[in-house]
């Protein structure tokens, strides 16, 4: 009997992996789709709109946040490869619950997207700008979305 209750329990955890994985997997390239479809549309129709409070224009990005390693498409690429490596071979570590798996696919779906345009472009195209903030892009909020949530949850967790 107790058997029994540990195969049917180890089937119940297995079934939740892959239902994480399925998520995981679906959500990160949700992601790396609207990104690129967003920087596409941006790029072809180079907007030049300007509210009050939100601006959106191209820019053609080829450092890092706040200007940071401008020029250093290299190492930029490679620093996002190994984060994209890292998450892919050391999944199986991430959580179960759902939590860090959406904010680990948003930080995948976010690296992968702007990896993309460094490695087809030489740069990454922003085009979200609040006037006060660097202008970045829909990949830039994942990533900083799921930094901030992934900070959160293991500080709870600790």
């Amino acid at each position: 009997m107790r058997d029994t209750l540990l195969k049917h329990d180890h089937t119940l955890e297995t079934r939740q992996s892959k239902k994480n994985l399925y998520l995981f997997l679906v959500l990160s390239a949700i992601i790396i789709a609207v990104d690129q479809l967003l920087k596409y549309v941006v790029l072809k129709l180079q907007p030049n709109i300007d509210w009050k409070f939100i601006a959106f224009h191209l820019v053609k990005n080829t450092g890092a946040g706040f200007g940071l390693l401008k020029g250093q498409q290299l190492l930029l690429a490679i620093i996002s490869s190994v984060v994209v490596l890292v998450i892919v071979v050391y999944y199986k570590k991430i959580p179960q619950e759902r939590f860090p798996q959406l904010l680990f696919a948003l930080l995948l779906g976010g690296t992968f997207g702007n990896l993309i345009d460094r490695a087809l472009r030489q740069y990454v195209i922003d085009f979200i700008d609040f006037k006060f903030w660097p202008v970045f892009n829909f990949a830039d909020a994942c990533i900083s979305l799921a930094s901030i949530g992934l900070i959160i949850y293991f500080w709870k967790e600790k």
